[in-house]
């Protein structure tokens, strides 16, 4: 048995790590390019801010009125809030954040008319209106 030849014989090793470096390379290039192209680049550096809000429920006559609190974090443009309010049944208002300037803590906005067990919600919107999220939320009391 000539088991020099066997250990000696290499000859197919170099061209397959070759072949799998070239489609791995090609596959990350593929994807690099395409994550441009499709511009999901963009939307991944828009990031919502942290922030902490408070609610305050006070009644008035079935409904409530809420305040709503910047308590601390990120300061926002007035402009990237809005408050949602959802009521049971799944119908849904979208009112603006009320004041002027940047949001900062201590900020507060107040709503009327929130129906009992609403939810309430602080939305913030990006700046090109690309992506939004909820940064706070709280259901009314019953």
């Amino acid at each position: 048995m000539n088991f020099k030849g066997l250990i000696a014989d290499d000859r197919a090793v170099s061209p397959v790590i070759g072949v799998i470096l070239m489609v791995a390379i090609t596959v990350i290039l593929a994807a690099v390019i395409g994550t441009f192209v499709l511009g999901l680049g963009d939307s991944l550096q828009q990031s919502s801010p942290s922030a902490s809000f408070g609610f305050d429920y006070d009644e008035n006559g079935s409904d409530y009125n809420v305040t709503v609190t910047h308590e601390g974090g990120d300061s926002i443009p007035i402009d990237q809030l809005s408050v949602a309010f959802t009521n049971a049944s799944g119908a849904s208002v979208t009112e603006d954040w009320q004041g002027s300037g940047p949001i900062t803590a201590g900020d507060s906005s107040t709503h009327t008319s929130v129906g009992a067990e609403s939810t309430v919600r602080v939305i913030w919107t990006a700046n090109d209106g690309s992506s939004s999220q909820t940064i706070g939320r709280s259901t009314a009391p019953n």
